[in-house]
């Protein structure tokens, strides 16, 4: 295995949509596709420095120099995920996120940091087919982005966990899919709380003072 990357690491996090339901449907046939997806994952990850350094399930965890060469990676893997016959188990849609942050490697060979909790959160708000990638990532590579790449702001969003939001940008390229769901964040979840009080909530006649004031 190749040396892991130190100091500022960026990280690429994967995982398969919807994939427990299928392992309930068909063991056998979601363990060839998934050893199929592993293959064409590390394949990208290879040609562009990554290292591999943890899988759970069907989830992946990849560590590399840069965040260019991380995006590039995710680009070539969707493509080839996109581009394989699956066969009957159909379409294979896997979710990606980027992000980047110091880090060091333990003597196990993984990374125990702050940045990964914040990846996991936005892989975890993402969609199938989709790459996601964090500001951090996104001040580090929009301006060396390749012709074909680009980036859509998504806005700012609250992650599960996480204090501080996340301004959240999708890669796009002319070989992936554009449209998706609404990231399922925090701000985009269906709740039954109620809103949070206004400055002007139960000052009901200060509030008609200056309106009469202002009419006068």
């Amino acid at each position: 295995m190749s040396e892991l990357p130190s100091g500022t690491v960026s990280f690429l996090f994967t995982d398969i949509e919807g994939s427990p339901k299928r392992w309930e449907q068909d063991y056998a046939a979601m363990a060839a596709v998934v050893a199929r997806y592993r293959v064409l994952l590390e394949a990208a990850i290879r040609a562009h420095d990554g290292v591999l350094f943890k899988t759970i399930d069907d989830a992946v965890q990849v560590a590399f120099p840069s965040a260019l060469q991380a995006m590039l990676a995710a680009v070539e893997a969707q493509r080839a995920l996109l581009a394989e016959d699956w066969g009957a188990i159909g379409p294979l849609r896997v979710r990606m996120a980027l992000h980047v942050g110091d880090a060091v490697p333990d003597a196990r060979g993984d990374y125990l940091a702050a940045p990964l909790n914040r990846l996991a959160r936005l892989l975890a708000v993402g969609s199938g087919g989709q790459i996601l990638v964090s500001q951090a990532v996104q001040h580090l590579t929009h301006a060396a982005l390749p012709p074909q790449v680009a980036l859509r702001d998504l806005g700012n969003h609250r992650l599960r966990d996480l204090l501080e939001p996340e301004r959240v940008f999708q890669v796009l390229h002319p070989e992936l899919p554009e449209h998706f769901p609404p990231l399922s964040s925090l701000a985009t979840r269906p709740h039954n709380l109620p809103s949070l009080a206004t400055p002007f909530v139960g000052r009901e006649r200060e509030v008609r003072e200056i309106l009469a004031l202002l009419q006068d």
